[in-house]
């Protein structure tokens, strides 16, 4: 049980499809975050930056309840994620309540998160038929082509050990999206991958948010958040420093915080291979 930010913030349905009401993360005495505030709307793609340790990873787990908020809450599709609004408290839901909400966010880690002793097939099928309880074979149709729209339809029955890094992200992404969410999260796809191959998952998420797929992107990939980027947020110490369109944050940053991470960057771009 926690206390609500505002009993009537929390039932008002319209607007948002995800929406983060003064949102607070702690780890033992270490405040992650602190009072986030967040909405991102039908077909939004929202990229988030900042250093690590600023919480933006945080922040995205909580979206789909990984992390338990300590106090605050997030909403998607009008549903406050985890709980149940009773009165000026909410009340946790069943681990199996949770899991439907969950449904409703694909979530790409940075580190693929694959099943190994499963084939790239299997790891799409897995979760719309044991969770959902979805026909399988309905599943497999759908998963075929989902693999087609990444172009790794050949590579349904390789088994995720033989796929270079690109490759099963490529694969992660396809798995987030044959559960029909309604808001992709992606943590850091592509700090894992070697620099050849981060391109190539890039373009598919360029080709999502084409598709007006809704979309939470952390990320330090500068070019995608400029090209692709309907708001770009900048997070520091636990809170968000500076909000807007990439050519506000990214192109003429007011905050001091956003102004030396950017700096830093182009520094790192610009020093030689040794």
């Amino acid at each position: 049980m926690t206390t609500t930010p505002s009993t009537e913030s929390l039932r008002d349905k319209s607007g948002p499809i995800v929406k983060i009401v003064e949102l607070r993360k702690s780890f033992g005495d270490l405040e992650v975050l602190k009072s986030v505030n967040l909405d991102v709307y039908p077909g939004q793609v929202v990229v988030i930056l900042g250093r690590s340790g600023s919480g933006k990873s945080t922040m995205l787990r909580c979206i789909n309840h990984l992390e338990k908020p300590s106090s605050g809450a997030v909403m998607v599709n009008g549903e406050v994620v985890g709980y149940r609004v009773k009165g000026e408290k909410l009340h946790e839901l069943r681990p199996n309540e949770i899991a439907r909400q969950r449904a409703a966010t694909g979530m790409v880690f940075q580190s693929f998160n694959l099943f190994p002793h499963l084939t790239v097939l299997e790891n799409l099928i897995e979760a719309p038929c044991r969770v959902l309880g979805r026909p399988p074979k309905q599943v497999r149709e759908e998963a075929m082509k989902l693999l087609r729209s990444v172009g790794l339809a050949e590579k349904a029955d390789f088994y995720p050990s033989t796929l270079s890094g690109g490759q099963q992200q490529r694969v992660a992404i396809a798995r987030a999206l044959v559960m029909k969410p309604s808001v992709m999260l992606f943590d850091e796809p592509t700090s894992a991958l070697d620099p050849e191959l981060v391109g190539e998952v890039l373009e598919v998420m360029k080709e999502l948010a084409r598709s007006g797929m809704t979309m939470i992107v952390v990320t330090h990939e500068i070019g995608f958040a400029r090209g692709v980027a309907d708001e770009v947020v900048f997070m520091s110490e636990g809170r968000v420093a500076e909000q807007g369109p990439p050519s506000q944050v990214i192109d003429n940053p007011q905050a001091e915080a956003t102004k030396t991470f950017l700096r830093s960057l182009n520094e790192r771009r610009d020093t030689p291979v040794q």
